[in-house]
């Protein structure tokens, strides 16, 4: 086992960090401004109706789209990697599940339902769920083409082809599956529209525990690879934390 320390850039007086601290300060206060108007833009954005029938297989039975939303008039998607006839576990979207079922105790309240969706078949989706003891919805929709449609799955012709477009506009070669989150809105008639979908680096809002390292001097620690050190949160050991340089000490 290996320790890290840190070496601070400048080592200064309280009172000359205070006025490097204001100067940053009046910076994130322009980009929290900003930010705000790129989510109220976002809001606006026109809506898309979605006419396709999707029946999803869930543990309690069949679903179809509007039956994810419950008694909410908001559902958010997320993407899951998880495609049939593999047992690779992604991570990267493990490492976002693992922020889901804390957070949507609080959203749900908001008019926010919440449904993952993958391809693999539901057996699959219940052995992963049971491992790593998450309890948000899940279903599979490996007998429809939702995952298709809404970019984050590509058949083997288009991969070959050259037709797999993913992030609208980035040609994927080898990865039938990759993971995105979209959103969707249901009026009083019914009537589903899809509002707004994100992918690859779009989906990093999901990571909260991203937010509190970008907050230390390391950073995301990421001198080894983007997510070099993270594993599935039961594949930790311990001392990984000093193994990967993630704390001092």
């Amino acid at each position: 086992m290996t320790t890290s320390t840190l070496t601070p850039p400048k080592v200064v007086s309280r009172d000359e960090w205070l006025i490097a601290r204001k100067v940053h300060l009046a910076q994130e206060r322009t980009l929290t401004h900003a930010l705000d108007a790129l989510r109220a833009e976002r809001r606006r954005l026109p809506w898309v109706k979605v006419d396709k029938s999707y029946v999803f297989e869930g543990p309690e039975g069949p679903r179809t789209l509007v039956d994810l939303f419950g008694e909410r008039s908001q559902l958010a998607v997320y993407h899951f990697m998880l495609s049939p006839d593999s047992d690779h576990l992604c991570k990267g979207c493990s490492f976002i599940a693992d922020h889901i079922d804390a957070a949507r105790q609080h959203f749900e309240q908001a008019d926010l339902a919440f449904v993952a969706i993958s391809r693999a078949p539901l057996a699959r989706i219940d052995q992963v769920r049971r491992r790593l003891g998450w309890t948000f919805p899940w279903v599979s929709s490996g007998n429809t083409d939702f995952n298709y449609d809404f970019g984050v799955s590509f058949t083997k012709e288009d991969l070959a082809a050259g037709r797999a477009i993913y992030n609208y506009g980035t040609i994927i070669k080898n990865s039938e599956d990759m993971h995105g989150t979209s959103i969707f809105a249901k009026n009083e008639r019914g009537e589903v529209f899809h509002t707004y979908s994100t992918y690859h680096r779009g989906d990093e809002m999901l990571m909260g525990a991203f937010m509190w390292l970008d907050m230390a001097p390391k950073g995301r620690n990421e001198a080894n690879g983007v997510m070099s050190w993270v594993k599935l949160h039961d594949e930790y050991e311990p001392g990984d934390q000093h193994k990967h340089g993630c704390c001092g000490g």
